[in-house]
């Protein structure tokens, strides 16, 4: 009888959408694996105009925001990323699974988090391989899991404002 209970209590919460976050940690750790073992270091390997694939290395936060400090950096922003998941499986644990929007930007942002947490915890630094560029200006490099945490945060930025 609990146990029914608690199948019932998951699949009515938001954990309901928990798939999604699943789905961008995969995507994000294959697209991450496939660049380690195909992309020299920093060499842009171009793809079609205004866009190359180069592997960098990223000790700091989102647009290498503190990338090159003595590295105590990689444990505060990984401290971070641990905290803001655990906040957001709470949310989505006493949120209603039919809130789907509100659930999918959750999601979407803790498969980002604990994506680039995972780099942290293996590497001491993000892997980041998308490089989009306008003439000599470049976009600073991200990955799939930053991808899915701008996605989600947007999408969660409309949720508030509508």
């Amino acid at each position: 009888m609990k146990n029914n209970f608690m199948q019932n209590k998951s699949s009515a919460t938001g954990l309901r959408w928990l798939w999604v976050t699943i789905v961008v940690l995969l995507i994000d750790r294959i697209t991450k694996y496939l660049a380690l073992q195909q992309l020299p270091p920093y060499a842009e390997v171009p793809v079609f105009p205004h866009f190359n694939l180069t592997l960098a290395y990223n000790k700091g936060a989102a647009f290498s925001f503190l990338n090159s400090a003595s590295g105590w950096q990689a444990w505060l922003f990984g401290a971070i990323a641990a905290i803001v998941c655990v906040g957001i499986f709470i949310w989505l644990f006493r949120l209603s699974s039919q809130k789907r929007w509100l659930c999918i930007a959750l999601a979407l942002i803790m498969g980002g988090a604990l994506g680039n947490l995972s780099d942290r915890l293996l590497y001491g630094h993000v892997i980041d391989f998308l490089d989009f560029y306008a003439f000599n200006w470049h976009w600073p490099s991200f990955n799939a899991a930053d991808s899915a945490i701008c996605v989600g945060a947007f999408m969660l930025f409309l949720d508030a404002l509508f």
